[in-house]
């Protein structure tokens, strides 16, 4: 084995000592040919340079589309009957802005939004964490049949479950228990009415069945099932119970995985118009999506291009919703892939 090595590092040295005597007996401009002017080198550049303009333009495919959204909101109502403004305007305005944030409740709605979102979030985050476990690391009758359960409600469509869903919590009685207590006398209505509440988000939460949530579990299942199982045995030959070692082990292994899925959660919840409008009904509920209007002082019936600024103003709109989940992408963004990365998901 030594000679082995000893005869590699020979010819590597005899090589190099080679290269350095043929450099030496090179001028400059003959280094310079051999090394600028070669098949190999031609073929690297044209490679670099088609790669290049190939992600140039991929990000302006992608990248295009958001500009000029943003250069629109920025336009008054004169640059949009001029056609020598493309994307910079002449008679540049925060009026859109200022319109949308007064008169469509821009703070309010994002307050509501922010509250509901989190809150969805972080149950969701620790449900979906606690089932995902139980599927990874406990062997009991049903597994698969239970987790088949759980990724089937990633194929079904929810526009197949609104209306059970919408007259369940819109007459909502666990068991029969109100029913029964009103044929008793007890209470004078036979359900309660949780519409234009956060209470049926809430239960769908916590029950696990929320919006996503089989993805969520797919992908906690897949990075515990990557945690060995040494760890649990260990902290189990210490004393430690099966929540203590959920807690203490477990959990802190899991924390970018926990953060992906939370944002995931809030990202879905925050831009969510499914849930929301089956759930809210009233004009009075104010949340994110449900600003993407033309405010009335915006609005003319003599202008002539107020098609063109009414898209350009639900655009604006649009903006405003996006911008906090940008930021939040900026912060976490390497707790984002972390988590991919970890979960087993690629492709």
């Amino acid at each position: 084995m030594n000679s082995t090595k000893t005869g590699k590092v020979g010819r590597k040295q005899e090589r190099k000592a080679m290269k350095v005597d043929f450099d030496g007996k090179l001028t400059q401009a003959q280094r310079m040919k051999l090394k600028y002017f070669s098949g190999f080198f031609l073929k690297k550049v044209v490679l670099v340079i088609f790669r290049l303009v190939l992600l140039i333009g991929i990000s302006y495919i992608v990248l295009f589309p958001f500009i000029s959204k943003i250069a629109g909101s920025f336009m008054s109502p004169e640059d949009f009957v001029d056609v020598t403004v493309k994307l910079i305007p002449k008679y540049p305005t925060l009026t859109t802005y200022k319109a949308i944030i007064v008169e469509n409740n821009y703070l309010k709605a994002f307050l509501n939004t922010f509250t509901l979102s989190l809150l969805c979030a972080v149950v969701q985050t620790a449900i979906c964490t606690l089932v995902a476990y139980g599927f990874a690391k406990f062997k009991f009758k049903g597994n698969k049949i239970l987790f088949f359960a759980v990724i089937f409600t990633m194929v079904v469509p929810h526009q197949t479950l609104m209306l059970s869903m919408f007259m369940k919590f819109r007459y909502f009685d666990v068991f029969g228990i109100i029913g029964l207590l009103n044929k008793m006398g007890i209470v004078s209505q036979s359900s309660i009415n949780l519409i234009n509440t956060y209470v049926p988000l809430g239960i769908l939460s916590f029950g696990g069945i929320a919006f996503k949530n089989g993805l969520y579990i797919f992908m906690l299942r897949q990075f515990f099932k990557g945690v060995p199982d040494e760890l649990e045995e260990a902290a189990y030959v210490d004393g430690s119970g099966t929540f203590r070692t959920f807690v203490k082990i477990i959990i802190p292994l899991s924390v970018p995985m926990m953060i992906t899925v939370f944002l995931f959660s809030f990202s879905w919840q925050w831009t969510d118009s499914f849930y929301t409008n089956m759930f809210f009904t009233t004009d009075g509920t104010y949340l994110l999506p449900n600003i993407v209007s033309v405010p009335k002082s915006l609005s003319s019936s003599s202008f002539v291009a107020q098609d063109l600024y009414n898209s350009a103003i639900k655009n604006t709109s649009v903006l405003l919703i996006i911008a906090p989940l940008i930021i939040l992408y900026c912060f976490c963004q390497k707790y984002l892939v972390q988590g991919i990365e970890r979960s087993g998901i690629v492709g």
